[in-house]
């Protein structure tokens, strides 16, 4: 008997996070500062692109000091330095994002380093993951971050339940997982986290409680790889062919939503899930540090 999952929407949960965030933002705004948030592009990526867009649109709605530096794939990488050092000496500035993946002639690790951390809205910064590890406060990256707003507003318990993450990016899974240990609300899970060396994936995944899909790869989640009424997160945002629509592509998850989605007790849509957390937890890691710079 096919269930009727709860679809958890992502497009609900970040209008709520952004209008958590008016009257922090107007308490700002009372004491002259507006909150800043400066992307920079490197590049014609086209997800980078509408990624970008997203946020210059967010930002504007809020009010926001918002700023998309855009530039030329032939940047250096000291022309880059270089922009983003200007940007940690501006005190109109709270946040500096470089939107990844950069050209291959840049070091990514390089630039995120650069980053003044009091303005590592992203949460990428060592800093940043050293305080996250050490369970102190901090900027957490921000899709960790919407995952588990998804499940406060959700009222999903992680407490004593076993999660399992597919992939171990810096990015996802790595930060998702030390989140979901500490020892705290929406925490004190028990935690495993697979990746593309470990053997019959399937066995892992057929035991989580809450299931975290970030590997990167077109629905590769499939039924036969999920408990009956587990919670499915779905990070992936894929691009495939798909000759039937106008752009010739549709966007697909990580997670095979037809198969899966009747097995599961809760699960997020792709698109309208995960992705729309991510830009909702930036700007609210913005408004965080332009109020750190008033304590």
């Amino acid at each position: 008997m096919p269930n009727n999952p709860i679809i958890l929407n992502g497009k609900l949960v970040s209008q709520s996070v952004r209008e958590g965030l008016i009257e922090r933002i107007n308490v700002l705004k009372s004491k002259g500062i507006i909150p800043g948030l400066t992307v920079i592009l490197v590049g014609e990526d086209p997800a980078s692109q509408s990624y970008v867009r997203s946020k210059e649109r967010q930002s504007a709605i809020l009010g926001f000091k918002s700023e998309v530096i855009r530039l030329d794939a032939s940047t250096t990488q000291q022309e880059l330095l270089k922009k983003v050092e200007d940007l940690n000496q501006d005190d109109s500035i709270h946040g500096i994002l470089v939107q990844l993946p950069l050209p291959k002639h840049i070091d990514d690790q390089l630039i995120i380093e650069s980053i003044n951390p009091a303005k590592d809205v992203d949460g990428f910064h060592p800093m940043s993951v050293g305080r996250l590890v050490l369970g102190l406060d901090g900027f957490v990256s921000c899709t960790p971050a919407g995952i588990l707003e998804i499940m406060k507003y959700y009222q999903i318990p992680t407490e004593g339940k076993h999660v399992v993450i597919v992939g171990r990016s810096n990015i996802v899974g790595k930060p998702m997982a030390n989140l979901l240990i500490q020892k705290r609300e929406l925490g004190n899970a028990t935690v495993t986290l697979v990746h593309t060396r470990t053997p019959d994936m399937s066995i892992h995944t057929k035991q989580a409680d809450i299931l975290i899909a970030a590997a990167g790869v077109p629905e590769f989640i499939t039924a036969d790889m999920v408990k009956e009424g587990a919670v499915v997160i779905d990070v992936g945002i894929n691009r495939v062919d798909d000759p039937s629509s106008e752009k010739g592509y549709k966007l697909v998850g990580d997670v095979d939503f037809e198969s899966v989605a009747p097995k599961s007790s809760a699960i997020t849509p792709v698109p309208g899930g995960v992705g729309l957390m991510t830009v909702a937890m930036l700007l609210s890691n913005t408004v965080k540090s332009a109020e750190n710079s008033i304590k």
